[in-house]
């Protein structure tokens, strides 16, 4: 007796795509959005010979364009990943503080919801970012105190 495949395995492949562009999406809002905003700063500053208050500015523009560029990316992965796997929207996209008070729990939102794998990917990417930070700030940065 034969039985149909379930809806998961049906876009198993689009979603582990998705996954793998929101993991790259997620490392770079980390690493590329910064090493890009600090590349158009150096362009601008050599263009200038000096540095100034336009080369500065340029870097803080270029990292806020990119990386709200990169989060609505991985917004919209996220929704196409969660249309994919059928995974329901519902009472999770309510922020916290728009909530009532007698409202679901979050608790309860999360065992019925769950998380998608998109948010999973994210979520490991901030943590290995955050711990590789660390490392090199404590290991590798050494002290910035004169006689250290």
């Amino acid at each position: 007796m034969e039985s149909a495949s379930p809806p998961d395995d049906k876009h198993r492949l689009q979603r582990m795509g998705l996954i793998a562009a929101s993991a790259l999406l997620s490392i770079n809002i980390w690493t590329g959005a910064p090493l890009l905003a600090v590349w158009v700063g150096s362009r601008i500053q050599a263009a200038q010979n000096a540095f100034t208050m336009s080369s500065l500015l340029a870097v803080v523009a270029t990292l806020g364009v990119s990386v709200l560029a990169l989060a609505w990316l991985l917004a919209r992965i996220n929704g196409r990943y969660d249309e994919l796997s059928g995974h329901e929207r519902g009472a999770r996209e309510t922020s916290p503080w728009l909530r009532s008070l007698s409202g679901e729990r979050e608790a309860d939102v999360r065992r019925k919801h769950g998380i998608s794998g998109i948010e999973r990917v994210v979520v490991i990417v901030v943590i290995v970012a955050v711990l590789a930070f660390e490392a090199w700030f404590f290991f590798f940065a050494g002290s910035s105190l004169p006689n250290a």
